[in-house]
């Protein structure tokens, strides 16, 4: 094998263990993975081990890349019953909400550091949209409203579209390319955010029908299969000129939500490829900055920062949730949780590699931006959700069932493992009362494995596995859900145990 590929795979793998160490390190500092990663990319970039890396092109093309990882892992870990309630707030952010912000932000721009309408517009359109890497990050770490959780996630999910069709507009006008009117920009973001909802679920659900029929040899196949079906939603709204973002998110989503084999094991699998594609985009974004010309841009940075955290945001979170009715203390949530991170730098390299003039300050003034902002924000998120009241207990967690096929048989074997908090905790086996085609066949407690019977009561951190027919699996399913929120009594309770259930 040629050396340069061995040291480039050797430095590769140093780069995510000590990357994963780092992340260790955040979660007990308090701080944004994110940062750690970029501090990494920097010091091995020009001013630290010297190595000399300024592509931008290649830059954006892998950030791409690596972005419709992060937003397939989204979709994937979101449930469906909350961005049912959330997706009008959340679409509403993600357009009316990203267009008054960059007004805004330009206004204040112009005002305060002299700028250009058009360099001002540009560097606003650049930051305009939330960053879903960092949002899913911090947000699943805190308790809070599931309706409020929504809308931030499907907000950062929806608006990178319009903000690179902006981005892309504004750089073509100041590269004086012939651009579109303002009006047909507006149709085809409508247009690109429909079309790739339509790619988007589509492919979702005749990946799921697919899926379903067809028993894959290997069980390691079914992660790989989901997460290509996401990238090829993707891919197949990108070449029919809609929004392959979109695409990707909703087709996540729509997979995420089904039942499916292994599933389980596919969304960890998707969990593992976004927290690799941040580690690597995030240290390719470190990599490509130039520490010397960082100084120059902290003035500005902080001024523009400020003018979105501070008016900008507010104003356009006001203006897009007063339609919902949302109380005053979710919207001021809103308005800070608007968390910056790699995709307002991935779309500062659009500009760069566009030539547009002074495209170099505008990536210079968005890292410094988002290294401040992210790290005031990210530390001050759970103290800003107590102080506003919106936080909720946190809930025991929801069992998990991993199922596999059994093809010869026509049924499925399901692993589930009793929480803590579950009210499974103490039921007799024959108090779940599972279809007749269903039984629970093995039991691990404490390491030890034992076949249960009819006096065998489920205990916390209980392993079990069941078998069930395949017509029965979602009754089965449906049924363990139940009685792990409302206990033996569910059914009288009014528990049914279907997902779109609780709050």
């Amino acid at each position: 094998m040629n050396a340069t590929v061995t040291v480039a795979l050797a430095i590769g793998a140093v780069v995510v263990l000590v990357a994963a160490v780092a992340l260790r390190l955040a979660d007990r500092l308090g701080l944004p993975s994110l940062l750690l990663y970029l501090a990494l990319g920097v010091m091995l970039g020009e001013s630290g081990l010297g190595v000399q890396f300024d592509d931008a092109e290649l830059t954006q093309t892998l950030g791409v890349a690596a972005l419709v990882v992060i937003l397939a892992e989204g979709g994937l870990t979101t449930r469906w019953a909350d961005v049912r309630r959330a997706i009008g707030p959340g679409l509403t952010l993600a357009t009316v909400g990203v267009a008054v912000s960059v007004l805004v932000t330009a206004g204040i721009t112009v005002w305060l550091l002299d700028a250009s309408w058009g360099f001002a517009l540009l560097l606003a359109a650049v930051i305009g949209s939330t960053d879903a890497a960092a949002v899913f990050a911090a947000l699943r770490k805190l308790p809070l409203p599931r309706r409020l959780a929504a809308a931030l996630e499907a907000e950062s999910g929806l608006n990178d579209a319009p903000a690179i069709l902006l981005v892309t507009t504004l750089a073509a006008v100041l590269t004086d390319v012939q651009a579109d009117a303002w009006w047909l920009v507006v149709l085809q973001v409508v247009g690109q955010l429909v079309g790739g909802a339509v790619v988007g679920v589509a492919t979702g659900v005749l990946g799921t029908q697919l899926l379903r029929r067809v028993a894959l040899p290997l069980a390691g196949f079914y992660p790989l299969a989901i997460l290509s079906l996401c990238v090829l939603a993707f891919a197949a709204a990108t070449l029919a000129w809609t929004s392959g973002i979109v695409a990707v998110y909703l087709c996540g989503v729509v997979l995420g939500n089904a039942t499916l084999p292994h599933r389980t094991a596919s969304i960890g699998f998707a969990e593992g490829m976004a927290s690799l594609a941040q580690i690597g985009l995030f240290v390719l974004l470190g990599l490509l900055v130039s520490p010397p010309r960082l100084a120059d841009a902290l003035v500005p940075a902080l001024v523009v920062g400020g003018a979105l955290l501070l008016v900008a945001r507010p104003l356009s979170v006001v203006l897009s949730l007063m339609w919902f009715r949302w109380p005053w203390s979710q919207q001021a949530f809103v308005s800070w949780a608007g968390l910056r991170g790699a995709v307002p730098i991935v779309l500062a390299t659009f500009p760069v590699t566009a030539g547009v003039p002074g495209a170099g300050r505008i990536f210079d003034t968005v890292f410094v931006l988002v290294v401040v902002f992210t790290l005031v924000q990210g530390w001050s998120l759970p103290w800003v959700a107590r102080r506003l009241g919106i936080g909720t207990p946190v809930a025991p967690r929801e069992i998990q069932v991993e199922a596999a096929p059994l093809e010869e048989l026509d049924a499925e074997l399901m692993q589930m493992t009793v929480p803590e908090g579950s009210r499974l905790h103490g039921v007799y086996l024959p108090e779940l009362r599972l279809p007749e085609d269903a039984a629970v066949v093995l039991i691990v407690r404490d390491g030890r494995s034992f076949v249960p019977d009819e006096n065998t009561r489920l205990m916390r951190g209980d392993q079990a596995l069941l078998v069930s027919a395949r017509r029965s699996r979602p009754e089965a399913e449906r049924r363990l859900r139940a009685v792990s929120r409302a206990g033996r009594l569910a059914t009288w309770r009014g528990e049914t145990g279907r997902p779109d259930e609780t709050d």
